[in-house]
């Protein structure tokens, strides 16, 4: 086994490539979270038949594709912005409200911190634990929130990389707590279109309700269009909105991310066949996975899973060498907060491909 301290994220397959001598374009990624069924159809003919886009400034405003978007998640477009990525409206969003404590539920996506801390603020991590199945516990958040005189708090949901979600009425007891104590909520939602729970989970209903919040959305993931940059978020705070546009740089998304999110959102049969495809593969593979000796399953609800190795001289790290060696990458979990090399998570792909690393997980619990 190749030892080194790197635990590769899925977009490093250039690292990977001159570490193992394996070529990029003949590894699986495991590791990225991203739609296996690759770019949309639609989407391809109708960028070919549309590059004349590129010979044009895009629409300042953006008004078309944040109605495409409004109707896509059944928002009114004005509770829309547009961004490049969701990393660009993380950072304005922190920028704009200088928040000097920030809670971050931790295990999670670590983009966060950087920005709070580049903003000046202090971060603090609520734990979840594995002994509650990562699932967060309203009461002791409250708890803590207060304690620590938090001014904004961070929900990834559903998470990363617990693939926990938070739902229903505890997510709302969640923005009805921080609306009464003037605590702003940031929730990332990069996920919540693979959930089967999607009306319990999404935080789009409370928009009329409460103003203290934010969520935050992209293409990368459920679309599989990375490259394109483009994300957006939703809140019913205008206020904040006009404050980001005027700060913002204008033009930020190019024309053809414009076109394309125009596209990707009313692709009704893409979108369908995603589900269908992650729903079902999301229970088979994890039914496998309870019966493979040595491994614990939590649950998930998104289209990743993670996963603690039990058993003795096993860990992450013999498992993500035995799976590279067959083009097959996962990530190693031990560089997220809380987390140890015991951990590891992987993103459902198409079923003759998982077949191939549940083939390899077998042999290496074995």
């Amino acid at each position: 086994m190749i030892t080194h301290k790197d635990h590769f994220h899925g977009s490093d397959l250039e690292k990977i490539e001159k570490l193992y001598h394996i070529k990029k374009e003949n590894i699986i990624s495991f590791s990225a979270n991203v739609n296996p069924l690759g770019l949309s159809e639609l989407l391809l003919e109708s960028l070919k038949n549309h590059l004349e886009v590129i010979t044009s400034y895009p629409d300042r405003e953006y008004t078309m594709l944040r109605k495409a978007i409004g109707t896509y998640c059944h928002t009114d477009y004005e509770n829309i912005i547009v961004g490049n990525g969701s990393t660009e409206l993380i950072s304005a969003v922190i920028r704009q409200k200088e928040f000097k404590t920030a809670c971050l539920i931790s295990p999670s996506y670590s983009e966060y911190e950087r920005e709070i801390t580049l903003g000046g603020g202090t971060c603090f991590y609520f734990q979840l634990v594995p002994e509650n199945n990562f699932e967060l516990h309203t009461e002791k958040l409250f708890s803590f929130l207060i304690e620590k005189e938090i001014k904004l708090l961070v929900l990834c949901n559903p998470n990363n990389p617990t693939s926990t979600a938070l739902e229903g009425n505890a997510l709302y007891a969640v923005l009805d707590f921080c609306h009464k104590n003037n605590i702003f909520v940031m929730i990332d939602e990069t996920y919540v279109e693979f959930t089967e729970k999607y009306d319990s989970v999404t935080a789009v209903p409370y928009l009329s309700r409460f103003d203290n919040f934010i969520i935050l959305r992209g293409i990368s993931k459920f679309f599989a269009s990375p490259g394109l940059r483009l994300g957006y978020g939703l809140t019913s705070n205008r206020t904040l909105i006009k404050n980001i546009n005027d700060a913002k740089n204008p033009w930020t998304i190019n024309s053809l991310a414009e076109y394309a999110g125009k596209v990707l959102f009313t692709d009704e049969t893409y979108i369908r066949r995603t589900k269908e495809l992650i729903f079902s593969e999301r229970k088979r593979v994890c039914g496998i996975l309870q019966t493979i000796p040595g491994l614990k399953v939590y649950e998930p609800a998104a289209n990743f899973v993670l996963v603690e190795i039990k058993k003795e001289n096993r860990d992450a790290d013999i498992l993500f060498d035995a799976a590279i060696r067959r083009s097959l990458i996962i990530r190693n979990c031990s560089s997220f907060h809380g987390l140890d090399n015991h951990f590891f998570r992987f993103c459902f792909m198409k079923p003759a491909d998982n077949d191939l690393l549940l083939a390899c997980m077998k042999e290496v619990m074995n």
